[in-house]
């Protein structure tokens, strides 16, 4: 009796009532509480960026891209229409062809209209949903945690990355990079479990990033890249498990978005040659492209880890390049590269996030150079990710060998997101408006002509004309060929009353771009006051010639007709200007009483 009661009690199982009774309940709590951590780290990354980038609604539009992606394009302020639709994807914006970033404004401008405030909102939720997104694919395939989810802190937070967002024109960078990352969720899913809807899925992830900006290039690169880290599929030598594949296997895998890049890139190329966005080799020779490139490199890394004297725009050295900087960072940047070779044979994710800083800046790097740029913060939305994935694994790694791990690297991980929070917060500061903007660049950059440009245009739109005469006329003085800053200068030197000295600007603007139909225009209405008419009508017939359909020209000629008495001609000239502009109070005005006196 004692054994079979002793028996009985070693057999009796020990498990926890609840488990017992409620099975299903406490596999339901078990998952919750597994998912923790990641509803812990989700809600961090959300209300961090929304504390970074709080105040937005005080933000206004600048007057760099703004006017030609929102405030002033007629295809998109409209609001979601058919037409709007229909020109977003048959014409290219600023020498980009991306429709998808198109159909966003156009979308903003139906909900919110021209008020800055919703714009700058929108680029604020595609900024969290793309750190949300960076945490999940890199914690899905990875399996760690803390390490993902620092590279999406890093990403979220770092100020490089405030050009991106607090720029309603540069919508292309995080609406691009949001397809990017559900192309990276997609082509997971298919290597968990090949299947021929999920490979669709990626690749229609991937042609409407395109869509919304060509960056995604190299996209099909850093598949493969994955495809060695963390994926573990490729199979490097003679010997591997069933599931690895070797590399031309694997590239086989990529046809289909290979060859959707290769038409993307032609449609890239002629978008971007019709606006002569693309500067050729006689304006700007490989070597110095070359050159800056090296430096850009160096200079991006430089200032990932200290971010200071960040600026909208940098001027480009040109001929100026110090070669001596361009072998220093080229060594630098060789250095580094043998360093990670020589660490990286059992360290995959050095070899990936090394590889993917690299790859994907060549779109951008210069040397197919778009712009005047010399490089741009926003340049580095997507290839800091490589940067930042070797700073998490390479602090994981390093924390393994300390004795209060989980403490030190709590707190070392804090210390540095409270830092890169606190200079995002004033980058984040300097895009409240264009003046704020432009005078920031000019401090981080010194001698910057586009800055004082745009910086003296927004004087002049809050009606200080004595501070854009300041700056136009530093412009001129940095960029003496520019017919845009000769021009600006003009304007506000007539407003100011000093009509001689503006006839001689708008005369070197036209010496330095006979076309500029405005500066004829203006030209015109100098010699006008001037009481020279004949001049004056010659200008402004040039100006017509020019550009068919400038109502203001043809208002000027008008006038002037209407000065030297042939009323014809003027009642002509004026019927003009209201079929371009019916609704023109003044030219309806000034064609009612020619009728008159004609009548009479």
């Amino acid at each position: 009796m004692s054994k079979v009661r002793r028996r009985s009690k070693k057999g009796t199982s020990k498990k926890p009532v609840h488990s017992q009774r409620h099975p299903q309940r406490g596999k339901e709590q078990k998952t919750s509480q597994s998912y923790l951590p990641v509803f812990f780290v989700c809600g961090v990354l959300i209300v961090t960026t929304l504390v970074v980038y709080w105040g937005w609604w005080q933000f206004d539009f600048v007057n760099i891209d703004d006017n030609e992606y929102v405030t002033e394009n007629l295809g998109v302020i409209g609001g979601v229409n058919w037409e709007g639709v229909k020109w977003v994807f048959t014409k290219s914006c600023a020498g980009n062809w991306h429709p998808l970033t198109g159909l966003s404004h156009m979308l903003d401008c139906e909900l919110y209209g021209l008020k800055p405030a919703g714009h700058h909102f929108t680029n604020i939720l595609f900024h969290i949903a793309n750190s949300l997104l960076l945490f999940w694919v890199f914690w899905r395939m990875t399996g760690n945690l803390w390490p993902s989810a620092f590279v999406a802190a890093l990403f979220a937070l770092h100020p490089l990355h405030v050009e991106s967002v607090a720029w309603v024109s540069e919508r292309k960078d995080v609406l691009s990079t949001f397809f990017w990352l559900l192309t990276m969720l997609a082509y997971l899913g298919y290597v968990r479990r090949p299947r021929l809807g999920m490979y669709i899925l990626a690749l229609l992830a991937f042609a409407a990033g395109f869509m919304a900006k060509p960056m995604l290039v190299t996209l099909p690169f850093v598949l493969l890249l994955l495809d060695f880290w963390p994926l573990d599929r490729m199979q490097l030598g003679q010997v591997g498990s069933p599931e690895k594949k070797s590399i031309i296997t694997l590239v086989k895998e990529k046809i289909p978005f290979f060859v959707l890049t290769g038409v993307f890139c032609v449609i890239t190329v002629f978008a971007q040659q019709g606006d002569e966005a693309v500067k050729d080799f006689s304006m700007l020779p490989l070597k110095y492209r070359i050159g800056n490139g090296i430096i850009s490199y160096f200079a991006y890394i430089w200032k990932m880890f200290v971010p200071v004297n960040l600026s909208v725009y940098y001027p480009h050295p040109g001929d100026g390049l110090q070669w001596n900087r361009v072998v220093l960072a080229g060594l630098l940047l060789t250095a580094i590269f043998a360093l990670i070779i020589i660490r990286g044979r059992r360290r995959g994710w050095l070899i990936v996030g090394w590889l993917w800083y690299v790859g994907t800046l060549v779109p951008v790097i210069g040397l197919i150079q778009v712009g005047t740029q010399a490089m741009a913060d926003r340049y580095t939305y997507v290839p800091l990710i490589g940067l930042f994935i070797i700073v998490a694994w390479a602090l994981s790694e390093l924390a393994a060998k300390w004795r209060y791990r989980k403490i030190a690297l709590g707190v070392s991980c804090a210390v540095v997101l409270a830092v890169l929070m606190i200079c995002a917060r004033q980058q984040v500061g300097y895009w409240r408006n264009s003046i704020t903007l432009f005078e920031q660049a000019i401090a981080a950059t010194g001698d910057n002509y586009r800055a004082q440009y745009n910086l003296a245009s927004a004087y002049a739109k809050i009606g200080r004309i004595d501070k854009a005469v300041e700056h136009n006329a530093e412009a001129v003085r940095l960029e003496p060929t520019s017919p845009e800053a000769h021009y600006n200068l003009g304007v506000q030197l007539f407003k100011q009353g000093k009509t001689d000295v503006a006839v001689t600007h708008y005369k070197q603007a036209i010496l330095l771009d006979p076309g500029l139909a405005k500066a004829h225009n203006s030209l015109g209405i100098a010699f006008e006051m001037q009481g020279q008419l004949d001049d004056a009508l010659m200008c402004y017939s040039e100006a017509i010639s020019l550009k068919p359909d400038y109502a203001n020209a043809y208002f000027g000629l008008a006038s002037v007709l209407t000065k030297q008495g042939k009323k014809a001609e003027a009642i002509a000239a004026f019927r003009e200007v209201l079929r371009i502009e019916p609704e023109n109070f003044m030219a309806k005005q000034e064609l009612e009483k020619l009728l008159n006196k004609q009548s009479d």
